[in-house]
């Protein structure tokens, strides 16, 4: 078996390589682009959170509503949730608390380390990309992170791959 991060390599390229992903690390989104982008995550990490996380640090939805509520202040609307990101979530509301781990594993470290890089490029303050006790968080999933995840983490993938096709075209 192939180790986890090897497994979902072409995943992972693929999805960083997405149009509206590379406009927001270049810094082109404009204020109601990356609005719409943060209504998906906090779609995707609310319903992670009520199956439940390894640890409390990696707790996002609240920080992710936090830019929300700043980028909102300044006069932009955009509430509408995909139906990329309703199947999704549907899917992850399907998953118990170990079921889910795998998805923790994507969305939650994808966050936490490019992330740290993202957060200079967001037309916001970026309080999604901070974590008071990260490395708590990192090692709470590195603990329980396996390479049998694979499939899981590319299904993930997959759905995230369709977020960011949905969010070009929105």
């Amino acid at each position: 078996m192939k180790p986890l991060k090897e497994a979902t390599a072409e995943k992972h390229k693929k999805a960083e390589t997405m149009p509206f992903n590379i406009r927001m690390f270049q810094g082109e989104l404009t204020e109601a682009e990356y609005l719409s982008y943060l209504y998906q995550q906090r779609e995707i990490f609310q319903t992670i959170e009520r199956a439940g996380l390894p640890s409390d640090a990696l707790k996002r939805a609240e920080a992710v509503q936090a830019d929300i509520d700043e980028l909102e202040a300044k006069g932009n609307s955009s509430d509408a949730i995909l139906s990329s990101t309703r199947r999704y979530a549907d899917y992850l509301g399907t998953k118990d608390s170990q079921e889910i781990l795998p998805h923790v594993y994507l969305n939650y470290l994808a966050i936490m380390f490019g992330g740290q890089i993202m957060k200079k490029k967001v037309p916001s303050s970026g309080k999604m990309y901070d974590f008071e006790n990260g490395h708590e968080g990192m090692m709470a999933i590195r603990q329980v992170q396996k390479d049998e995840w694979a499939d899981e983490v590319n299904k993930a993938y997959d759905f995230i791959i369709d977020i960011f096709s949905e969010l070009e075209t929105a």
